[in-house]
């Protein structure tokens, strides 16, 4: 990222190591929290540099159970860098239970044994910008309305049955019967995630795209989705890259 000029690209959207042990190829994801951090405001700062001071960076960041503090301790971290505009919350799996008592439950999740903690069902999705003030497309995710009579009765719906999806995005992992065939990665975003943010911001306004954390592609496959003319993408494992780039030549 270093050799890429200032203010170049429009969107920032990525999910790096969550310093939780996780196994990675190339990359070793356990460093103590202060090196941590420090290592995170590196990489950010050098994405703070290169977009453009209408653009957003859309940071992906979960935690375990046992460490809760971890994203927030990101945020502060970078506090200087960017402003936190909205904070999105990626539900992975949801039980909802109706008027009558029936529940459904939807998503997928990782279910842990202990008789401290909860099954840990979502991940944030921080989205940063320079100034706080640039402006989203807030329909492009729009959903229905539940009670009609809202069209009629809000003056700001002017009689479109469409409101903002608001910031709890459900978004379930595809199911996959094996790991080291359809998903070799051991921590990935879905690609719809990514394409939300694309649309969120803007796609009319994203004309190169950045992601400094590449994995396997998704991203880059959501980019392609949404007819992002410019992707930038950053890699050190080659195992994952040639995988991306397999699957965006699909």
């Amino acid at each position: 990222m270093s050799q890429l000029p200032n203010a170049h690209v429009d969107l920032v959207v990525t999910s790096p190591p969550y310093n939780l042990g996780i196994r990675y190829g190339k990359f070793s994801d356990r460093q103590d929290r202060q090196s941590y951090l420090q290592w995170s405001r590196e990489w950010a700062s050098q994405a703070q540099r290169i977009l453009k001071p209408s653009g957003s960076f859309f940071l992906n960041i979960g935690s375990a159970p046992s460490n809760p503090m971890l994203p927030h301790e990101i945020v502060i971290a970078l506090r200087d860098l960017f402003v936190l505009q909205n904070t999105i919350h990626w539900i992975k799996a949801i039980t909802i239970q109706d008027r009558e008592g029936d529940a459904q439950s939807h998503g997928h999740f990782k279910p842990i044994s202990s008789k401290r903690f909860l099954n840990d069902c979502h991940e944030y999705i921080f989205h940063f910008t320079k100034t706080g003030r640039v402006e989203i497309d807030r329909l492009a995710l729009g959903v229905p309305y539940q009670d009609k009579s809202n069209i009629s009765r809000w003056r700001h719906t002017r009689g479109s049955d469409l409101r903002c999806r608001g910031n709890t995005w459900f978004i379930p992992y595809e199911t996959i019967q094996n790991r080291a065939k359809e998903r070799p990665h051991p921590a990935t975003f879905p690609v719809q995630l990514a394409e939300w943010c694309i649309k969120l911001h803007g796609v009319s306004y994203v004309q190169t795209m950045l992601d400094p954390f590449l994995g396997i592609g998704n991203s880059a496959i959501a980019a392609q989705y949404c007819g992002v003319k410019r992707f930038i993408g950053f890699e050190i494992d080659k195992t994952y890259l040639a995988e991306a780039k397999r699957r965006l030549s699909l």
